[in-house]
């Protein structure tokens, strides 16, 4: 039997574990929904849809932990329609909504590109890009190729990624920056990667990696971003005691 913690101790104890103060984010970090004063049951996934919320009230959780939440920046903030759908079921079933985004990629440990690193025995040196969120390193393996990235990728995500640009390049330099961090491509270069890798691909991406010598490879949003909401489910477990579950919704994208 696990224990429980106060609502307010736990994402007070979570800001500071992924340094939310530190990072300018696109949506609010931390409690974005406030439900039940006392959490035992944390349901973690990957973005806070309707099919998670219906899970979590379903399973009887009394937090739902995310990577994806609500209230980003542009958007139109009055809450109807699918937004109202979504916050009224939090609200009825009382259930808490955490969310950390850059945080939880940026994490040195926990982070969406640590643990993408660690599953694929990628060896982190530096960092790049805006904030310092991207990633370059050894790719662990030496001679191989871009397209035996891809590979990697293909078996270790379950996805086959898309990859422009020249596959049969030797990577001794990795890039990374996991979700939609196409953006970075160009500053991956000139840290001097030998392939990038984020989830997302953008039309300039092509002629960037074409021209540049340097491939693209799109791995998925989603299956780039699974990785650091486990390690935090793990870590609510292991270090404060709580049943913690992980839910993956497929998401082709």
């Amino acid at each position: 039997m696990r224990g429980n913690m106060r609502l307010d101790a736990l994402h007070r104890h979570l800001d500071g574990l992924l340094e939310v103060a530190r990072l300018r984010d696109y949506c609010p970090n931390g409690l974005q929904v406030e439900g039940r004063p006392d959490v035992r049951r944390v349901l973690c996934g990957v973005t806070a849809s309707q099919a998670l919320v219906d899970a979590a009230a379903a399973g009887g959780y009394d937090a739902l932990l995310v990577h994806h939440g609500y209230f980003w920046r542009g958007e139109d903030r009055r809450i109807t329609g699918i937004r109202r759908r979504r916050i009224g079921s939090l609200l009825k079933h009382d259930i808490s909504l955490l969310v950390y985004h850059l945080p939880l990629d940026a994490h040195p440990l926990l982070g969406n590109n640590a643990q993408l690193a660690r599953l694929m025995a990628w060896e982190g040196e530096g960092h790049f890009g805006d904030q310092d969120l991207g990633w370059i390193g050894s790719p662990g393996e030496t001679g191989i190729s871009a397209s035996g990235i891809a590979a990697e990728l293909a078996s270790k995500l379950g996805r086959e990624p898309l990859i422009v640009g020249d596959g049969a390049r030797t990577v001794a330099r990795v890039a990374w920056c996991s979700g939609g961090a196409q953006g970075l491509f160009e500053q991956a270069i000139a840290a001097g990667a030998d392939v990038y890798v984020s989830g997302e691909i953008s039309e300039p991406t092509t002629h960037l990696a074409r021209e540049s010598g340097v491939p693209y490879i799109a791995a998925g949003h989603h299956a780039t971003e699974r990785y650091g909401v486990q390690a935090l489910a793990r870590y609510l477990r292991d270090e404060l005691g709580l049943e913690a579950d992980f839910l993956d919704l497929p998401n082709p994208v």
